[in-house]
């Protein structure tokens, strides 16, 4: 009796600290959209973000769509001037952009000069780490009070957010978002894992 409670301790913890995929390539079951739905169509196994502005907010049952010391890591496509973003620690808001949470930049080449894994508005940086039309990996962690995010495992931001912090943007748990910006923009999504820690 030991052996087997070890046994379901042990895969319940290596269930639990597995990567997800929350894209199902087919359609945007377990997503929520806001303002303009048809800025994101799933097309030949990718999500297509191009389109007026909106947000899709994971909706899903992972973790019942409320994550707290998380990763996420996405396959990213950009299109020349193009600019999307993928929002951590968010709440499905009907219109505008997120009021909730932490954006993290994806913009290899748009007229905004804050490029790919800023932490935008809080850590930017206008260096361009990738180029539009080629594949790459974004990476986001969340831990505690702590933001890390890479680019094909180059280290871009590492944010400690200040002790205490109750207004504004802020690491609390919440979901995902992946934002439509604006109707010249377009970025496809291949991929977007996330494992709860």
């Amino acid at each position: 009796m030991k052996n087997l409670f070890v046994l379901l301790l042990l895969l319940n913890f290596s269930a639990h600290a597995q990567w997800v995929e929350l894209l199902n390539g087919r359609d945007l079951s377990g997503w929520k959209t806001s303002e303009n739905p048809n800025s994101f169509q799933v097309k030949d196994g990718e999500l297509v973000v191009a389109g007026p502005r909106g947000h899709l907010f994971y909706d899903g049952p992972v973790g019942n769509h409320s994550f707290q010391n998380f990763e996420v890591k996405a396959l990213v496509k950009t299109y020349p001037g193009a600019n999307s973003g993928l929002y951590v620690c968010t709440a499905f808001l009907e219109n505008n952009w997120p009021s909730q949470g932490y954006e993290i930049q994806v913009n290899n080449s748009h007229t905004d000069w804050r490029r790919t894994a800023s932490l935008y508005g809080i850590v930017d940086t206008a260096e361009k780490l990738v180029h539009d039309e080629e594949w790459f990996e974004l990476y986001v962690k969340v831990e505690g009070n702590r933001i890390i995010t890479k680019i094909n495992g180059r280290t871009v931001v590492d944010f400690v957010e200040p002790a205490g912090k109750t207004e504004g943007r802020r690491i609390q748990p919440g979901t995902i978002a992946i934002q439509a910006h604006d109707p010249k923009s377009r970025i496809a999504y291949k991929s977007v894992q996330v494992k709860l820690n």
